[in-house]
């Protein structure tokens, strides 16, 4: 009987530790990511637009927040929809880096691990493969803006005070008390606004109205609405320390608590789903009966996933609590990928609403950017679910579990290579022009294909290679296996 409500409570702390791990990043690295913004090569190179939107999405741990700024950029004339595009597929990616982080807490145990990473990066697979698949075609064509463009023209919008609440609700009481900032501030960074951009990300001073009625004129009520500023209440409203220290402290304490109470999620549903109880979920969540229906399993996950998402309006929030299932064996990879295409699509409807409640000069560039969001996540689930063949994410995820079981530091090298350096890396070769991108890119591309190519053969047709390409036995072995820098940092870490 204790045992479920001590679930919810873990649970809603959990949710709570990530809204202020979102914080703690914006604090910390919101200043760089403002910056990052101001890049005129942002303007017109697309490449140079998701990388910027992964490594914004990041330092903020926020897709809305990056989002709501590219937004402003729309609104105000500094970027075209085209451009914002490719910061709103990178947005897409850097949003899954937590519940890959979360799947970290697993690396005590080989095969949760395994099972974790997988299902935590199943999300990473598809979005990357998403990208690299609909943005040449999108520059190529500018189909998600023509679309887009046309939904917009065709709907009459009026603007809404403001978009409902619906998780915040219930998290907000808790996490205001701990932290509350000043997001206007980032977007007066990424949009150079002189006056605002060097306050503090850290609100102080609080709005609240009071409302007097005057009956004073031919008997009719009058109200008169007095904005009234106060301080505000929470942990540092009155501290002297930087952005960066408060940034700092929150990351270590949200981190700790993140750990501490996913830790506690594991192992209470751990002896939760013990035995029958056990065989009664996995039946119910990992099969398709009937067998006539099996196909329509997933479908239905797919819209849970979305309902869901919309719900807590957070798609970090929702595969992040998903991950600790999947580690502990309650929800299979192949179910928690249509849970995961769900969630993608649900934090769309999100952005929609966020959109409609924008301000009359915002309301047509928020929706259509939203509209591209939207229209990008439908065209991924296109490609890469109904058809079983091409659910190449989910053999991916499998591949990058077991590297990560057999190897853990790889988990680490994964999170820091494909979120942080890769996607730096280019945005720098960007910044020095097509040409120098295209003259280290394309060879890169090349070898990539030419080295996965030579390994499907391998598996599939070897007859069809030459002798000496029919195993790669002819290279040094740190160049086909990670044994040799494992074997290393055993040595050093020991």
């Amino acid at each position: 009987l204790l045992k479920i409500p001590l679930l919810f409570l873990l649970l809603y702390i959990f949710i709570c530790s990530l809204d202020i791990l979102s914080s703690a990043f914006q604090l910390a690295g919101g200043r760089t990511a403002g910056e990052i913004f101001q890049k005129n090569i942002v303007l017109s190179n697309p490449v140079a637009g998701v990388m910027v939107g992964i490594l914004v999405t990041v330092l903020v741990q926020s897709s809305s927040t990056s989002t709501s700024i590219t937004v402003s950029f729309v609104s105000s004339g500094l970027m075209d929809v085209q451009s914002a595009i490719p910061i709103i597929m990178g947005a897409n990616i850097g949003t899954s880096v937590t519940n890959t982080i979360v799947a970290l807490m697993h690396a005590g145990d080989r095969d949760e691990f395994e099972r974790a990473f997988a299902g935590a990066t199943v999300h990473d697979c598809f979005n990357w493969l998403s990208v690299l698949l609909l943005l040449p075609l999108d520059v190529a064509t500018g189909a998600l803006r023509h679309m887009s463009q046309a939904v917009v023209n065709t709907l009459r919008l009026s603007s809404r005070d403001k978009a409902p609440e619906l998780l915040k609700v219930l998290t907000k009481p808790l996490t205001k008390l701990v932290i509350q900032l000043d997001k206007s501030v980032l977007t007066a960074l990424a949009t150079e606004d002189q006056v605002q951009m060097n306050k503090s990300l850290v609100k102080h001073w609080c709005k609240s109205a009071v409302m007097k009625v005057d009956s004073q004129l031919s008997g009719l009520l009058s109200c008169l609405i007095n904005v009234r500023l106060h301080k505000c209440k929470h942990l540092f409203a009155n501290s002297s320390l930087s952005d960066l220290a408060i940034g700092l402290i929150l990351l270590v304490c949200s981190l700790l608590v993140l750990c501490g109470c996913l830790m506690l999620l594991v192992k209470l549903l751990n002896s939760m789903l013990k035995g029958q109880v056990s065989n009664v979920i996995n039946k119910i969540i990992n099969t398709g009966k009937p067998p006539s229906f099996t196909w329509v399993t997933g479908y239905l996950a797919l819209l849970a996933g979305a309902g869901m998402t919309f719900l807590v309006q957070s798609s970090s929030v929702f595969t992040s609590a998903l991950t600790p299932l999947v580690g502990v064996g309650v929800i299979s990879l192949e179910r928690v990928y249509p849970l995961t295409l769900g969630s993608n699509l649900g934090t769309t409807g999100t952005a929609l609403l966020a959109a409609l409640a924008s301000r009359a000069e915002k309301l047509a560039a928020a929706t259509q950017v939203a509209l591209c969001h939207f229209f990008f996540n439908l065209f991924g689930i296109l490609l890469w679910y109904p058809i079983p063949a091409t659910r190449l994410p989910i053999r991916m995820a499998s591949a990058l579990g077991k590297c990560a079981a057999r190897y853990r530091w790889f988990a680490v090298l994964y999170l820091v290579l494909f979120f942080l350096l890769f996607p730096l890396v280019v945005f720098v070769l960007s910044m020095a022009g097509w040409k120098v991108l295209t003259g280290i890119g394309v060879p890169v591309i090349i070898l990539i294909i030419s080295v996965a190519t030579i390994n499907f053969l391998q598996s599939r047709r070897p007859e069809f290679l030459p002798p000496k390409l029919q195993n790669w036995n002819f290279l040094p072995v740190w160049l086909t296996s990670l044994q040799p820098v494992d074997d290393l940092i055993t040595r050093v870490t020991l």
